[in-house]
């Protein structure tokens, strides 16, 4: 083995990070810090603890597929069984020495002469490591309305990602704002606590049942005994996941037919006629995002309850006032309004020929297949744009990206280099791709609109096909592919 092993920066400790790192001890990696601004791994996980907060992906599919968890409770899974996994991981794997805590890193620049990253924490601690992995997740900057009024509101306002655990909203008026994924799982909490619970709306969402199962300690005990069953149990997960890929395909009939799910779903579990018009999406399945949940069509049935079909026009000192007109006075507003996408101006990245990295992804985010960028050498993102496969667990197309990114390394190691960046040409080729299959799908297509798309119109979220499109891609990948420099 060469002598030269590079010193690596890991952005981020949660699931897409512990991954990076797990790939790196396999393949012979030693020297790297996993940073993260929080004081215990998890990511997301960590960062949110808002009532009801669940993932909605199944718990044994929403794992690493080489640490199985025969522990999980339910067919679905809270925060705190979640971070509770993730931070065993981080010690299972072996991470826990490479794990610099409390560390906000705030820039990044490429030192050109000495052929290295400069990493500035907040505190102006500052690190050199030749790669950096950017595993920072989507789901972190907290996204307001812009509406005026929002700093004249006289009584307690949170966004729901941020929850503020010392209010306490019994017998509160309280509104939400926004009625997609937080707000799905937050309603059927304050519903019942709150005097009364104002949802505002401004459009409808695709809400699948969850038919969560609870895992008896029966059951669990079967899952440790016999490893099989939980491949078998996330086989079995992986087929019905699966359908997503054409559920969101136009013209597919998936589509249609789930979309008639939803429609009985409403139909089965909201009472008032009103009421349920207003929850009947007028999008396609997929152009939002797909939601799960058993308890939220029912917490809007309740006389104490009141879903206003309206967004927000403005925040007056006492309430509310929607963009219908409704005045609505309250004593707590809560956003549901989801968070900043692809926000890559969360870090100051500056490549080797002084170019932002917020500038450059500014209007138009784009990866070479979600990993790589040019002009920004040894710098990859564990899941950058069209990064994320919408068909499969998070977890697996995290493992997948960052097998391909080690992989590079290793392939860098062995041929003695010392930087490379992804060639113009093929990351451009790579890019026309996908942008001529965007309008396949709901999500993609020119008539949605939705977190999916930026304001100028570009899908940046999501691979435009399925896993194993998108593993042919992966496993085909090489330095080739590179412009290369000798260490």
């Amino acid at each position: 083995m060469p002598e030269h092993t590079p010193r690596i920066a890991i952005i981020g400790a949660g699931p897409a990070g512990i991954a990076a790192g797990h790939e790196l001890l396999k393949q012979g990696f030693s020297d790297f810090t996993l940073f993260d601004s929080l004081d215990a791994p998890g990511g997301t996980w960590r960062l949110h603890s808002y009532p009801g907060l669940a993932c909605d992906v199944w718990a044994h599919s929403y794992s690493f597929s080489y640490a199985p968890n025969p522990d999980w409770t339910a067919s679905f899974v809270g925060q705190p069984e979640i971070q509770a996994y993730l931070a065993r991981c981080t010690s299972d794997f072996g991470l826990d020495p490479h794990l610099q805590l409390n560390t906000r890193i705030a820039s990044i620049h490429w030192q050109e002469a000495e052929g290295f990253w400069r990493l500035t924490a907040g505190d102006g601690a500052t690190y050199d490591a030749e790669v950096v992995i950017n595993a920072m997740g989507n789901q972190h900057t907290p996204l307001y309305p812009d509406v005026k009024g929002m700093d004249t509101f006289q009584g307690d306002s949170w966004h729901g990602t941020r929850w503020n655990h010392d209010v306490d909203l019994s017998g509160k008026r309280v509104a939400i704002v926004g009625s997609a994924a937080s707000a799905v799982q937050i309603v059927p909490e304050v519903a019942g606590v709150a005097g009364h619970l104002t949802v505002l709306q401004r459009s409808a969402n695709w809400v699948m049942p969850r038919r969560r199962k609870f895992y008896s300690e029966s059951k669990r005990e079967w899952f440790r005994r016999l490893p099989m069953l939980i491949k078998l149990t996330r086989w079995f997960q992986a087929l019905l996941m699966g359908q997503v890929e054409h559920a969101v395909t136009r013209g597919h009939k998936r589509m249609e037919q789930f979309e008639q799910v939803v429609h009985k779903f409403i139909a089965e579990t909201v009472d008032d006629p009103a009421t349920r018009k207003a929850l009947t999406p007028t999008s396609r399945y997929g152009c939002k995002r797909g939601l799960v949940s058993d308890d939220f069509y029912p917490a809007l049935n309740r006389d104490d309850v009141e879903l206003v079909a309206s967004g927000v026009r403005e925040v007056t000192a006492s309430g509310l006032v929607t963009e219908d007109g409704r005045e609505i006075e309250v004593d707590v507003i809560i956003y549901c309004t989801g968070y900043r996408i692809l926000d890559f101006d969360r870090i100051d990245v500056v490549g080797s020929a002084g170019e932002s990295l917020a500038e450059r992804m500014a209007d138009n985010p784009q990866a070479h297949k979600g990993i790589a960028v040019p002009g920004f050498p040894n710098y990859f993102f564990a899941v950058g744009p069209n990064g994320l496969v919408l068909n499969v667990s998070y977890f697996k197309t995290a493992e997948r990206n960052v097998k391909t990114i080690v992989n590079l390394l290793s392939e860098m190691r062995s041929k003695e280099l010392h930087d490379v960046s992804v060639k113009e040409s093929e990351f451009q080729q790579y890019n026309d791709w996908m942008a001529e299959r965007f309008a396949l799908f709901s999500w993609g297509a020119p008539d949605c609109h939705s977190y999916y798309q930026n304001a100028a119109g570009h899908a940046p979220f999501l691979f435009p096909g399925n896993y194993r499109q998108y593993c042919e891609f992966h496993e085909n990948t090489s330095l080739a592919e590179f412009d290369t420099h000798a260490a």
